[in-house]
């Protein structure tokens, strides 16, 4: 198992403690033993680490305890991930200038206010009971204006700083948004069902995971949920202003969820889209009566699979042979090194939000 040693300059004035996360241990951010510490000189730290021959090339980032103290570019900016390659030399030292804090990346006073709709919402459907929460605007209770919906899946890895695989940062990532008068949407955040997660997230026909419970899934979010979320919150109910999105598994059954209801849906949020699982749409056998007219972001990173990006394309061209062209705006993003992960998709975030809802 090779040892190699990160060397870290950083001429910022902060007291708190230095953490690499990254490919190697999960994107597990705060692990005592990925601690770096000072090198002996100035305003340089070091952590040496234990990693496999194989992959090669590994990805990380630094943070001073938890995603919201995370390193950020010389402006303030969300940067992208570092990378190197286990065989080659390291000793070049990484730079950061900036961190994320309070004064930094977002004003604590723009944060969203997080409600927990509840512990346990019906799921009729399926017979099973969910964790939902609201992100609202930060002003949402001193203010009459209604606002659009976002629903995204697998709320637990969205605005939780200590998730096991690492945080999107929505809630920083809407203070930032609000910062700059993007703010005015609602987040619904729906939990996955953690031993269920992948048979509720893969479709009903025959896929490579076998069938699934999808389709009673986007049922449940179409006919249950967005109700209720319609009657008891300020909310812009018509489908151009209600999108739905997730990031693997939770993208691929996004996209179902937008083909299926396409009159509940007018906005597709689709990061790395597990399509692997059904590398081809049977629009035949779903047996629409209504065809997708909306906005579709699609990203994807090619480190993710050899086959990530040539199956997104694969998509874009059914879905636009399937609906008219001329009816779906797509924009695609491709990351040449993008891998598979929470701290990637949460860098991606604010720049979908903007295409699709502002």
């Amino acid at each position: 198992m090779p040892r190699k040693t990160l060397h870290l300059l950083t001429e910022a004035e902060d007291d708190r403690p230095i953490y690499v996360a990254g490919t190697f241990n999960n994107w597990t951010v705060a692990q005592e033993n990925h601690r770096l510490t000072p090198s002996g000189l100035p305003n340089q730290y070091s952590v040496e680490l234990d990693l496999p021959a194989e992959p090669n090339r590994i990805e990380y980032k630094y943070t001073r305890g938890g995603w919201e103290a995370v390193e950020l570019g010389d402006s303030g900016q969300s940067v992208l991930n570092h990378t190197r390659f286990v065989t080659e030399d390291w000793t070049v030292p990484d730079h950061v200038k900036v961190w994320a804090n309070a004064g930094l990346h977002y004003r604590p006073e723009l944060l969203p206010k997080i409600e927990v709709i509840d512990e346990e919402f019906e799921i009729p459907t399926l017979i099973r009971t969910r964790r939902v929460a609201a992100l609202l605007p930060h002003d949402y209770h001193t203010s009459d204006k209604r606002y659009p919906v976002l629903y995204l899946q697998d709320g637990q890895n969205l605005f939780d700083d200590y998730a096991p695989y690492g945080s999107w940062g929505v809630d920083k990532q809407l203070a930032s948004l609000t910062a700059r008068g993007m703010g005015d949407l609602i987040v619904i955040a729906i939990d996955h069902a953690e031993a269920q997660r992948i048979s509720e997230y893969i479709p009903n026909f025959n896929t490579r995971l076998g069938r699934g419970d999808g389709r009673q899934y986007v049922d449940f979010l179409a006919q249950h949920l967005k109700p209720y979320v319609d009657e008891h919150f300020r909310t812009r109910p018509e489908a151009e202003f209600t999108g739905i999105g997730g990031s693997s598994l939770g993208g691929l059954i996004s996209i179902y969820a937008g083909i299926y209801y396409p009159q509940v849906y007018d906005r597709l949020m689709i990061f790395s889209p597990s399509l692997w699982v059904t590398p081809r749409i049977p629009f035949r056998m779903m047996k629409l009566t209504h065809k997708f007219r909306g906005k579709i972001y699609l990203y994807g990173g090619e480190a993710e699979s050899a086959t990530m990006v040539s199956n997104m394309k694969r998509f874009r061209k059914e879905l636009e042979k399937q609906t008219n062209s001329t009816q779906v705006e797509f924009r695609v993003e491709i990351d040449k090194h993008g891998q598979h992960n929470e701290a990637r998709w949460g860098q991606e975030f604010p720049k979908a939000v903007e295409w699709l809802f502002f």
